[in-house]
């Protein structure tokens, strides 16, 4: 008989009404596997200190639901499933207090979605909401921030819409199943996203929108995020909601100046007045953030050596040419190892010419390399 899917029955229990972080924390500590906690007796999940109406519903939930296949299902539909107990689970959201123990994915998650920034507002954006939020969500898609919302009508949108379009990555946090459009007009850019980034929910596939899911969704928003910008919220706003949130989990909040006479800024005005980083430009958020050297961080990245020989050679070379005959006999290598190497690291943009048979480093600030 092949293993368990953990998996399988994280979801499963996740999906209880009752069953939040905290007892399913307790389940796992008490029990070998989840496998073995949705299978325990009453009387043994009534010693992990569960109380007799959880109880209930894990012996009621157990008796409709198959654990293995209700994940086959999921997969089927081309969602990805993480758990906090998965490593590529995303390291900012592992931070908070109540990090959600399921996230279904639609699209594909990424390391550089470690720097990212959450930009949220009212569904009602004016002209100049929308310009700024535009002009930001762009910049930091240029900088290789990942802009993260809630792809909710007006400046969440127009957030996602710029990122894409800068060729940026994105994520969308929904209060519904990631195999469900909402609002239903986001259909083609719910695609996009998918494809420039990632759907993400806790909510399982085929929970359809409701009101009370999107209050709670807003803290996957800011968990996700290193800071959070409000552009445009009434004094009532999700986006508030959200801006709570972050500040509850240490992140910083950020919020764009507005008309004092108009309703849709009086939100975002109120949180600059109580300590909120006020927001002129870009600059303003990776600054604050220490984001301006993400750029020349992934840059780096990208030219880094992949073995031994890329890092000797970088080791003997610096702005002055130095003839491919010396670096054979230095390094005591054959030349056809030295000149097909050199000139994939070329192409790699680490080493360039001087000229038929000398070479320098790319560029005169050399990154240590270790």
């Amino acid at each position: 008989m092949s293993q368990p899917d953990h998996r399988a029955y994280l979801i499963a229990l996740a999906r209880i009404k009752g069953i939040g972080p905290v007892r399913l924390r307790l389940m796992q500590s008490h029990f070998p596997t989840l496998y073995d906690a949705w299978n325990a007796h009453p009387a043994e999940l009534l010693a992990t200190g569960l109380d007799q109406k959880s109880i209930f519903s894990i012996v009621e939930t157990r008796r409709t639901v198959q654990p293995e296949a209700e994940l086959e299902r999921i997969l089927e539909k081309n969602i990805n499933v993480l758990t906090w107990d998965d490593a590529a689970y995303p390291k900012l959201l592992r931070q908070i207090s109540d990090p959600p123990p399921v996230l279904y994915v639609r699209g594909q998650l990424a390391d550089a979605d470690a720097w990212a920034i959450g930009m949220v507002g009212t569904r009602r954006a004016t002209v100049y909401g929308r310009e700024v939020t535009e002009m930001l969500a762009g910049d930091l898609a240029r900088n290789h921030i990942t802009v993260v919302s809630g792809m909710a009508r007006g400046i969440d949108a127009y957030a996602h819409q710029a990122a894409i379009k800068a060729g940026g990555r994105t994520l969308a946090v929904l209060g519904c199943g990631v195999d469900i459009t909402y609002p239903p007009e986001h259909r083609k850019l719910a695609q996009e996203i998918s494809e420039n980034g990632a759907l993400v929910s806790d909510y399982p596939p085929g929970t359809e929108p409701d009101a009370q899911n999107f209050p709670p969704r807003n803290r996957i928003i800011s968990g996700l995020s290193l800071g959070v910008v409000v552009v445009e919220a009434d004094e009532k706003s999700g986006a508030l909601i959200t801006s709570d949130f972050a500040l509850e989990q240490g992140r910083e909040v950020f919020a764009v100046p507005g008309n004092i006479f108009n309703r849709s800024s009086r939100g975002a005005n109120k949180l600059i007045q109580q300590g909120a980083k006020l927001v002129l430009n870009t600059a303003n958020i990776l600054e604050e953030l220490n984001l301006s050297m993400v750029t020349s961080f992934i840059t780096a990245q990208a030219v880094a050596p992949e073995n031994d020989i890329e890092r000797s050679l970088l080791a003997q070379l610096s702005h002055e040419p130095v003839l491919t005959d010396d670096l054979v006999n230095r390094l005591n290598l054959p030349t056809e190892v030295v000149t097909g190497t050199l000139a994939l690291m070329e192409l790699k943009g680490m080493v360039r010419q001087a000229s038929g048979t000398s070479y320098v480093l790319a560029r005169e600030e050399r990154l240590p390399y270790v």
